[in-house]
């Protein structure tokens, strides 16, 4: 008679069985494709091995113009919602009014609104309030006005854990407000700093609602595969999803190495100073000299 524990057990496996499979059975097939010589993408029947739709993707112009816009309007949206998220953050954490949790609610109130209708109003706004076309510019803008809050949200959570004492007591050492911020504040926020940008970032990359409405006739990545994937379904698009598969798994083996890293150092730093502490503990104290 099995037990119950083994049945939990063989349940268990074969749900992560079931649920890595549909996480990357698709991505395996797309990775085939990107190899098969056929005009189609399909992995059977298989026509040969071919590098031709990575040849045919790196000479795609328009694909270079689409990915020199995604990365000009991720780099502007970083600049711009990572500063507004820091602010919100100190504000919402440091504000002892009762409207505070009004300031909240405005805050995050992007996130809840549904990216068509960021877009939209973005494009309508400047269009008709300054004139401006959609173009990059409103791309910026628009997606700025929800990733800010992301980047609030992830600071937020960060200095709420801060003990403000370390402040006061720069202060009574008589140092100015900026040196506090620089000084004290901004390094103890540096980890959440680092991953607003890179949220803001694969945020701003990967978006297509919010920029599809508000980019007028320019093309970011999201939107050139999808305009596409729409005209013809061609093997070039699994070439550069495995292109982007390949960077992610690379950007994740060297963050996990130098985590690896910081944590071996770490524990020898740990190691080094227990040595120096049991050393000491164990060294003779010199005799008392009379006068």
């Amino acid at each position: 008679m099995i037990s119950s524990k083994k049945v939990l057990k063989i349940i268990t496996g074969s749900y992560l069985f079931l649920f890595f499979g549909y996480l990357f059975l698709p991505l395996i097939f797309m990775g085939i494709v990107a190899f098969n010589s056929s005009s189609l993408p399909q992995v059977s029947p298989w026509e040969g091995f071919t590098w031709h739709w990575f040849h045919e993707l790196s000479q795609d112009s328009r694909m270079w113009d689409a990915l020199t816009n995604s990365l000009i309007v991720g780099v502007s949206v970083v600049c711009i919602s990572v500063p507004i998220g820091l602010a919100a953050a100190l504000l919402l954490t440091r504000l002892q009014l009762k409207s505070r949790d009004l300031l909240y609610a405005l805050f995050v109130s992007p996130i809840l609104t549904p990216g068509i209708i960021l877009g939209i109003s973005t494009f309508l706004f400047w269009d008709r309030a300054f004139a401006v076309m959609g173009g990059l510019w409103t791309a910026i803008v628009a997606q700025s006005t929800f990733i800010s809050a992301y980047c609030m949200l992830l600071i937020m959570s960060r200095i709420q854990r801060f003990d403000r004492t370390q402040e006061e007591a720069a202060f009574d050492l008589g140092a100015s407000h900026q040196q506090v911020f620089f000084k004290v504040t901004l390094p103890f926020l540096k980890p959440a700093l680092f991953s607003s940008v890179a949220l803001a970032f694969m945020q701003s990359f990967e978006n297509y609602n919010t920029t599809l409405f508000a980019i007028g006739f320019e093309q970011t990545l999201p939107i050139y595969i999808g305009t596409k994937l729409r005209q013809f379904i061609s093997p070039a698009m699994n070439a550069l999803a495995v292109i982007f598969i390949v960077l992610t798994i690379l950007g994740a083996l060297i963050y996990e190495y130098r985590r690896m890293m910081e944590r071996r150092k770490e524990a020898e730093r740990k190691k080094q100073a227990k040595a120096l502490k049991k050393a000491m503990a164990v060294q003779p104290v010199p005799a008392m000299q009379g006068a």
